[in-house]
């Protein structure tokens, strides 16, 4: 012991080794040198096959990107709002804004000034002078970089060349990411920050025996960075989060084992360095973004509905500003509903006496929805008297928390609600209206206006004041839905009261104030509302996650998640009659169908494995063990995360929903590839124990069988790709016998086949 140093790390002795063996001398010059030669002849090899599989990658996301000059699927959205952010108008969208943002850097970059509105699919881009390839093109080019960052990845995880060829090669070929990355929508962006996290996050790892160093720290931030890229450009890449969320806490687990020998105080710079960099740092790169839109996005435009007026008051030339008034006691207004937009209607014609489902009514005067503009929208707003301050002048401004009373100007009546079911829904209360000189029910005909966001102070405004009606008697809200009345009631819509008057769906909205001019401003660009940018941001996520969760509506080509793995079905792009040409999104089938298999290999292997040492028994060796458990393992989480929480959505889903998890499914299969001709040579299963596993087969053997199987399932995967090209690039036409011929499933509905008994 008195020949060795010993020094303190992290709690615990390290004995260093004497100053003579640290300075000795190199005995076996040749086999460094030979070893360095190794070395470098691998980088060569390395850089040579990812110099190849970049150029392929980028011929075939370029290759015919001109075609077709029209607009294709998604572009319809995704290229208008790039539009919208040059001409600084407002928009509203379910997906955070930074790849809408790239793709507006783009069109400023190459003089667009977004006066094209991407209205309809199949729109002319020459026509229209809209720089479509160069808008098409940044897509592309991140999709094209999406095949040397699944290299990368798989060598950064410890994988030989081939290993990484394959994965790499695999993306490369696959129909779907090539179709989906090379026109103007957002999924490229999406799985290449996605991978650029993977990537980062590796590389971070590796540096753990570094700790807390400058590549430690600076891959660490990357990481942060990237995931906070990812998150900016869907929703999804919550995915992403939790996939690195999960590894990290593995990771702080690993380390908080005793047997590391970390201090508590260590252990704690460990977890603030993470708090720091994987979770702060995220959060300031997708406020940033929202940040810039808010900043860009100054005027008025069609996304101002969907927001606030308080919102909607901080853009120049918004309705808000221009043509909204106070209004008085007195006046005479119409009432919109804002989520039917109906008006508040009534007439002469009274409720009958029975119902269809034997129900007895009031048989008072129908207060009913009606969708167009009539005088018998029309109600006189009266102040309650006997509520109300009587100093008040008889003209006030009617403010947040005021009494009313609303008389119906044609039928000189007040309207009422009273404990009397409604026709459709008997658990909610009629609206009916009382004449306005009977005071026997006046308790039944007040009702107090509550603002949305207002006080003591605030002021009853047409257009921006979102206001609720509650029965000063029973409580209830003012509301409609969707669903028609009978005959009896011209088909108009139901108005009730609404027991859960703190509804959103409660909310109306004064349209115009009777007899007054509201089309000229008093001034000509009023002076704009400020709004915290917090509270700008926190509306717009409430927003965002509330529309997303309601795009419940049916298409078409919308397929659900236990298809995609399979390829049950695709989704048409585009459309050429004259040609017979379409651009029809399907993925690779060959690739697809085996990274499935993949996926139940590893987790068989696996479970095998994990029962076999129940009973003593190791038939894996430990190094193939550890890289399926790590690298397979995480690969395998990550499709999982990625494509699970699908499942538990309720919204109408697409197969491009599934192309995160396909590139980790992929990465499956390399490490599956890799298992079974590599590793296995290399590491003979044993059933007899843990033992050293004997090399029995050369090196040289194994090289071969690897080589020749990556080759054969590559190029098999090459052909398949060439073979349903036509349907990726949207040429050359087919002709319906060669659709017929392409449809391996009969669930592909594609265009232009021929019907069975003529195929």
């Amino acid at each position: 012991m008195t020949d060795h140093k010993v020094r303190q790390r992290h709690g615990i002795q390290v004995m260093e080794p004497p100053d003579s063996v640290q300075n000795a001398p190199i005995l076996d010059e040749k086999k460094t040198i030979g070893q360095t030669k190794t070395n470098t002849k691998k980088r060569i090899v390395s850089n040579s096959a990812l110099a190849i599989l970049t150029l392929l990658s980028f011929i075939t996301r370029f290759w015919k990107i001109d075609h077709p000059h029209q607009v294709v699927f998604d572009e319809v959205h995704f290229g208008k709002f790039a539009s919208y952010y040059l001409k600084r108008t407002y928009y509203f969208d379910v997906h955070p804004p930074l790849a809408k943002l790239m793709l507006a850097g783009i069109g400023l970059f190459l003089g667009y000034d977004g006066h094209f509105e991407f209205d309809n699919i199949g729109d002319d881009y020459i026509t229209n002078d809209v720089p479509y390839i160069g808008l098409r093109s940044l897509p592309a080019a991140l999709g094209a970089l999406l095949v040397p960052l699944t290299y990368m990845i798989m060598v950064e995880s410890g994988y030989p060349i081939i290993t990484a060829i394959l994965a790499a090669g695999l993306v490369l070929f696959d129909n779907a990411l090539i179709c989906q990355t090379r026109l103007i929508l957002l999924d490229s962006m999406l799985v290449f920050f996605m991978l650029c996290t993977f990537y980062c996050y590796i590389r971070f790892y590796k540096y753990r025996l570094r700790e807390f160093s400058n590549e430690w720290w600076v891959w660490m931030i990357a990481s942060g960075v990237t995931l906070g890229l990812t998150l900016s450009v869907k929703l999804v890449g919550l995915f992403t989060v939790l996939t690195i969320g999960i590894a990290v806490i593995v990771d702080l687990w690993n380390l908080l084992d005793i047997k590391r020998g970390l201090t508590m105080e260590h252990f704690k710079k460990h977890f603030y360095a993470r708090v720091i960099g994987l979770i702060i740092v995220p959060i300031l790169v997708y406020l940033f973004w929202f940040y810039l839109h808010f900043a860009i996005l100054n005027t008025s435009g069609p996304g101002d509905s969907f927001m606030s007026p308080a919102f909607q008051e901080t853009l120049q030339g918004n309705v808000m500003s221009l043509e909204s008034l106070e209004i008085r006691f007195n006046d005479t207004i119409t009432l919109k509903h804002k989520s039917t937009s109906v008006f508040l209607h009534s007439h002469f014609e009274r409720y009958p006496l029975r119902y269809n489902d034997g129900r007895i009514s009031s048989q008072g005067q129908q207060v009913t929805g009606y969708k167009f503009e009539d005088t018998n929208n029309y109600w006189l707003i009266k102040p309650a008297k006997i509520f109300i301050d009587p100093s008040r002048p008889e003209d006030d401004f009617v403010k947040h928390g005021d009494y009313i009373l609303l008389e119906h100007i044609n039928t000189e009546s007040h309207l009422l609600t009273h404990d009397v079911a409604s026709p459709l829904m008997p658990t909610n209360q009629e609206f009916t209206t009382m004449p306005k000189d009977d005071d026997s029910r006046y308790n039944e005909t007040v009702f107090q206006v509550l603002i949305d966001d207002g006080d003591s102070d605030t002021k009853w405004k047409t257009k921006s004041s979102y206001i609720r009606l509650i029965h000063f008697d029973t409580k209830v809200a003012l509301w409609t839905h969707d669903k028609l009345l009978p005959e009896w009631a011209f088909k108009q819509q139901e108005i009730n009261g609404n027991k859960n008057n703190v509804e959103k769906s409660n909310i109306w909205i004064a349209d115009q104030i009777v007899g007054k001019n509201v089309t000229k401003p008093l001034t000509p660009e009023p002076p704009k509302r400020r709004l915290p940018f917090f509270a700008k941001f926190f509306e717009l996520q409430r927003l965002m996650l509330s529309h997303n969760s309601g795009l419940t509506k049916p298409h078409p080509y919308s397929s659900t998640p236990v298809n995609w793995p399979f390829l049950v079905r695709g989704i048409s792009f585009w459309t050429n009659n004259d040609d017979k040409e379409q651009i029809y999104l399907l993925g690779n089938p060959f690739t697809w169908w085996i990274s499935v298999g993949a996926m139940a290999v590893l987790v068989g292997v696996l479970s095998a494995d994990l029962i076999s040492r129940r009973r003593a028994i190791h038939p894996i060796s430990e190094p193939v063990r550890n890289r399926l458990l790590n690298s397979g393992l995480f690969f395998f989480m990550a499709w999982f995360i990625h494509y699970a929480p699908f499942y538990l959505m309720g919204r109408s889903l697409f197969l491009h929903h599934y192309l995160p998890a396909l590139i980790c499914s992929y990465m499956v299969a390399a490490v599956v590839f890799n298992f079974m001709f590599v590793d296995s040579v290399n590491y003979p299963i044993s059933v007899t124990g843990p033992r050293k596993a004997p090399r029995i087969v050369a090196k040289a053997v194994v090289r071969d069988i690897t080589v020749i199987s990556c080759t054969i399932l590559l190029t098999i995967s090459a052909c398949v790709f060439y073979y349903f090209s036509p349907l990726t690039y949207g040429t050359p036409g087919i002709e319906p016998a060669g659709i017929r011929n392409r449809m391996w499933l009969d669930s592909w509905d594609l265009h232009f086949q021929p019907k069975r008994h003529d195929a």
